[in-house]
């Protein structure tokens, strides 16, 4: 599949290119990207490299994760947002957000940006949020997104060879307003 670009009223969100492997090499120093995702750590620059140059070309092109630079208008890296195939008809969302744009509400903006995308174009019927339990910030945008938050999965995250026990929500077509590719009766809610 060929890479697609989204635009929202503040943000592009594009696949990063090697123009970029600078800014997501330098954002991804952040100890707190570190810590609370899944990238290497210490983080070279030859994983920038690598995940720019056949990760994301990669993910795209067999449509096992569709990844996305989140970027200002004026071209500075926000963060970046993945969504990886998990079944048929089910993507789990990753992201981050670079330490100087925190707080700005950007990746609930760009998470539900893509979430549109992949109900819409992709038959998505069902994004999941995952996050090590403690994880506020991620926590934090899920909610604002309109995740519905299901609870704790004990052991259910490996994070550098660590098993932690982690958050899941997810969100439907039905949160946004939009139809699901299959029915759903919404039978848990009253």
């Amino acid at each position: 599949m060929e890479p697609v670009t989204l635009s929202t009223t503040r943000l592009l969100l594009r696949t990063p290119v090697p123009q970029d492997i600078d800014a997501v090499h330098e954002a991804a120093q952040d100890p707190d990207i570190q810590r609370w995702t899944t990238i290497p750590s210490p983080y070279l620059r030859e994983h920038a490299e690598d995940f720019v140059g056949r990760m994301v070309p990669d993910g795209w092109a067999d449509a096992s994760m569709f990844t996305f630079g989140v970027f200002l208008p004026a071209g500075d890296l926000v963060g970046m947002l993945g969504l990886t195939m998990r079944a048929p008809g089910v993507a789990e969302v990753g992201f981050w957000t670079a330490k100087e744009h925190r707080g700005c509400g950007y990746i609930t903006e760009a998470t539900l940006a893509a979430a549109r995308w992949a109900f819409t174009e992709r038959s998505i019927d069902r994004v999941e949020w995952r996050a090590e339990v403690g994880n506020e910030g991620s926590r934090a945008v899920a909610r604002r997104a309109g995740f519905a938050l299901e609870g704790t999965l004990r052991a259910a995250c490996d994070n550098k060879g660590v098993l932690r026990d982690c958050w899941v929500g997810s969100l439907l077509p039905s949160d946004l307003g939009l139809p699901s590719s299959v029915p759903y009766p919404d039978t848990a809610r009253p």
